[in-house]
């Protein structure tokens, strides 16, 4: 899956700040959010796109379902478009090594290169040279150090942040019957990725449901501590109806929690794809819903940016991809809608 807090962690490294609460998504400089639906390489442009015999390089930060699915959007974008894939390379969350991918890779003189950057510095050099090749850059969600729109790349695309907290909270008051009370554990540290998914899930519940109360509020900056909070949540606040973890990895921690106290009557909604909480879900346990991105359309979006970026047109800054949310009921569709693939056999076989 997408391993978040590690993406996190590069995240803050390039020192992205947090934009004040808004109804909608912004970029990581206050950018207005555009929908991916709206990032098409028309069939009329296709022609044009064969002819000019454009290459491509997938240079990713690690190797996941998440990226395998961002992976494929690109690569049938592209297949669809005539462009060849030159290089697909992964990380493995090290700075150096991914520089290693971009040399390398600017020795095959890739058109496009698709990435998510991981550290400021050396990724602003790294792709600074591909920069100035002329190589069209669209970025996954995070940004070099001093890159400017649109001299520098083509775009940032990454979720429908607000959609997601947003989706969340409806997910977890419908659960609930839109009447109760709430514990909110949030991300405690400056990343505009989860920071508004976090507050959209705030927002929301204030604004929507006003028969809910948030009586309990926890940041977490460390994944591991996820347990450890919800224990000391749940003591001051045992009747507590419902809990939003900011997403997957604490949301297991929080799990244990309540199950530790034979607590089945918290509900647990979250954010991105985890088999063990997917596999509470579907057995009818403490977590209601899981909100997911589209991967794929991810994907297929960045492709698309770089190409009308390589066409001359105008490509929108900060692009965002739909968000979905993943129950039960609707577990094979979801996944398959978020990760082009179905769910893990453990999840699908549970009764």
């Amino acid at each position: 899956m997408y391993d978040l807090s590690k993406c996190l962690s590069a995240a803050l490294l390039l020192g992205l700040t947090v934009t004040s609460a808004s109804a909608q998504t912004i970029g990581p400089g206050g950018e207005t959010a555009t929908p991916s639906t709206l990032v098409l390489v028309a069939d009329d442009q296709v022609a044009a796109v064969r002819a000019a015999s454009y290459t491509a390089a997938l240079l990713w930060h690690d190797q996941s379902d998440f990226v395998n699915a961002v992976t494929a959007g690109a690569s049938d974008e592209f297949a669809r478009l005539g462009i060849e894939v030159v290089a697909v390379t992964s990380a493995g969350f090290d700075a150096a090594k991914q520089r290693s991918d971009i040399e390398t890779a600017l020795a095959k003189e890739p058109s496009i290169i698709l990435s998510l950057p991981l550290d400021p510095v050396t990724s602003a050099a790294a792709f600074e040279e591909a920069r100035e090749a002329g190589v069209s850059l669209t970025f996954l969600s995070n940004l070099p150090s001093g890159y400017e729109h649109p001299a520098d790349y083509s775009a940032i695309v990454t979720d429908d942040l607000f959609e997601m907290g947003k989706q969340a909270a409806d997910a977890l008051a419908e659960a609930m019957g839109n009447e109760g009370t709430v514990g909110w554990i949030f991300h405690d540290a400056t990343y505009y990725v989860t920071n508004q998914r976090d507050n959209a899930f705030r927002t929301t519940i204030e604004k929507d449901y006003p028969n809910i109360s948030i009586v309990a509020e926890q940041g977490i900056s460390d994944p591991a501590r996820a347990e450890e909070i919800a224990n000391a949540m749940l003591l001051k606040n045992p009747d507590l109806g419902g809990i939003y973890v900011t997403w997957a990895g604490p949301a297991e921690g929080v799990l244990a929690a309540l199950r530790a106290n034979d607590n089945t009557t918290t509900k647990i909604v979250t954010l991105d794809l985890s088999e063990p909480i997917a596999l509470d879900m579907v057995r009818g346990g403490n977590v209601v819903a899981i909100v997911a991105d589209e991967a794929y359309e991810l994907g297929r979006a960045m492709a698309a940016s770089a190409v009308l970026d390589l066409l001359g047109q105008e490509v929108p800054p900060f692009v965002v991809a739909p968000a979905l949310t993943v129950t039960a009921d609707n577990v094979v569709e979801g996944w398959n809608q978020s990760l082009n693939m179905d769910p893990p056999s453990s999840v699908t076989g549970a009764n």
